[in-house]
């Protein structure tokens, strides 16, 4: 008989399996818990976040991707939604908060159709239609910007900024954004890249916010080698040595015998002749700046500092490819190779004390092609902050540059979508349909909790937008600072069209893979286990 046998036992003792519905409702609230945590922080009237890390380092931002990157998240499926804030920071540097709280809406109505027994196949199915023509929707409303419109693009570093602690500067320091953008944008076959690697971020508390500026050149966080070499070098001459300045030691094991006073004596003149020799290949190309990725000896440096050289060392690899970049000198590995075209020019090389730090400055570069943002600001927090808000407004301004097209903010595009995907459903009919409509529901979370942040009543002002999309005032959104609705194209409230297609992109992509899980079959932790066989890991010990 088969009732007689022996249960058959597949999992490892202590492991946790849940199935079916269970499965599937515990991700979607681990889910929609991360999304709340950053809802509150959207827009430009959202709330900021503190988050005290194990070793009590103090983070205060409203940036939802590093939000996520620091809170120690456990949940499997809460850890899915960590991956959509990181993606989307990378692929747009902004919109980061938009993504994960649409990812929580979106598993939300998710669960509300698990309920009514519709099978998550189809409503994942409804959801990658829906997200294709939401998509195309953003497409269809997305208006073409010029490369030399520095207006737009400062509007939209502006919009990036908005919602950041960074935004009583946010005129300033939008416009020092476009120039180091169009300063490092380069032309490839018709197209425009940009490289925000060839954008310099240094930052040093002290000062306001105001004193923040954009550096034709770079900055470099050394200091000259030697006292008695000028403090400023006007017209530099720059040579970029990645070699040593220091007398070389044989590859071999090797043992030099000095029996007489007078070889130690002419052992150290020769020593010295080397070093004289470097230092004078360095003035005879005409470099009247030296900047060493390597080493450089203290009689080299004495040597240097007599022939009026402003020397620095070990540069670092990065710092001397984008001083390359600045001021289009090539990085010589052989001092032999040194000669005149190699050099690179800029206005002037100066040190300068900034707080406690005395720091090279390499500016006013003709024409450069890496370039340096100096942040100021009074504490620690605001400065990295304000770094915060200026990686978003570059990545934006990148990207407007790139793809030449803007959408909407303000939650227009979203109603856009939101009215158009209504209209949609019904052509698609069968239970597809639901799961649309549904989508279309979930989108109006971004301008619900738009006015929800701004104090307004979510309600009424969902009405007042809808009713706008519906007699065709495509980009009509929210003016949170009036609490009208507004045309946002007019209010210069925009955004790149990559950060909205993104957005939906990643959150519907996230939410149906989450929905697809009907299983959840978890290993026992490490902690656990070092409880039951008292290895470490094991919480009371006790000493003898």
């Amino acid at each position: 008989m088969m009732a007689t046998q022996q249960p058959i036992i597949v999992l490892k003792e202590g492991t946790r399996r849940e199935r079916g519905k269970s499965a599937q409702y515990s991700n979607i609230m681990a889910a929609r818990a991360i999304a709340d945590a950053v809802r509150s922080t959207l827009g430009p009237k959202g709330m900021d976040k503190m988050l005290v890390d194990s070793m009590g380092d103090v983070i205060i931002t409203n940036d939802g991707a590093t939000i996520l990157k620091e809170i120690d998240v456990e949940h499997p499926a809460a850890k899915m939604m960590v991956e959509v804030a990181k993606a989307q920071d990378e692929e747009c540097g902004d919109g980061t908060t938009t993504a994960v709280v649409l990812t929580g809406e979106l598993l939300k109505v998710a669960g509300e159709m698990l309920e009514k027994n519709i099978h998550p196949t189809i409503i994942s199915r409804g959801f990658k239609m829906a997200s294709d023509k939401a998509v195309e929707i953003l497409n269809s409303i997305a208006k073409p910007i010029k490369k030399d419109d520095t207006e737009t693009l400062r509007n939209i570093a502006i919009t990036a900024m908005a919602s950041k602690g960074a935004s009583a500067a946010k005129e300033m320091l939008a416009d020092l954004v476009v120039k180091a953008v169009r300063m490092v944008a380069e032309e490839i076959d018709g197209k425009t890249f940009v490289d925000l690697d060839n954008i310099q971020i240094t930052k040093k508390q002290g000062g306001s916010i105001s004193d923040t500026q954009v550096i034709e050149g770079i900055i470099l966080d050394k200091e000259r080698v030697h006292e008695g070499m000028p403090k400023i070098v006007k017209n530099a001459k720059i040579a970029l040595v990645n070699a040593p300045f220091e007398v070389k030691k044989t590859e071999v094991d090797a043992r030099i015998q000095i029996t007489d006073p007078s070889q130690l004596q002419k052992f150290l003149d020769e020593e010295e002749a080397m070093l004289r020799k470097m230092v004078e290949k360095v003035k005879s190309a005409g470099a009247n700046v030296l900047i060493c990725q390597k080493g450089i000896d203290d009689i080299a440096q004495h040597f240097l500092a007599k022939e009026g050289i402003y020397a620095v060392r070990r540069a670092k690899k990065s710092d001397m490819e984008k001083l390359a970049k600045a001021t289009g000198a090539k990085i010589v590995s052989n001092l032999d190779d040194l000669t005149p075209k190699d050099l690179g020019k800029a206005g002037v090389v100066e040190e300068r004390k900034i707080g406690d730090d005395r720091m090279t400055f390499v500016m006013n570069c003709k024409n450069p092609k890496a370039v340096s943002i100096l942040v100021r600001g009074g504490t620690e927090h605001i400065v990295d902050e304000l770094e915060r808000a200026l990686h978003d407004a570059l990545s934006v301004v990148k990207v407007a540059l790139e793809d030449g097209k803007i959408t909407p903010g303000g939650g227009a595009a979203a109603a856009e979508i939101a009215t158009r995907l209504r209209e949609y459903a019904p052509t698609v009919g069968g239970r597809e349909q639901m799961a649309i409509e549904a989508f279309a529901d979930a989108i109006e979370i971004v301008p619900r909790t738009l006015a929800e942040n701004a104090g307004l009543d979510p309600i009424d002002i969902m009405i007042k937008v809808r009713a706008a999309h519906k007699k065709g005032e495509k980009y009509a959104g929210i003016d949170v600072e009036t609490g009208d609705i507004a045309d946002m194209m007019k209010k210069n409230i925009i955004e790149p069209l990559r950060v909205s297609t993104q957005e939906v992109r990643s959150a519907a992509e996230a939410a149906i893979m989450i929905l697809r899980i009907d299983d959840v079959i978890a290993a026992k932790s490490t902690e656990e286990k070092g409880k039951e066989t008292g290895k470490p890991g094991e919480e009371e010990t006790e000493f003898d």
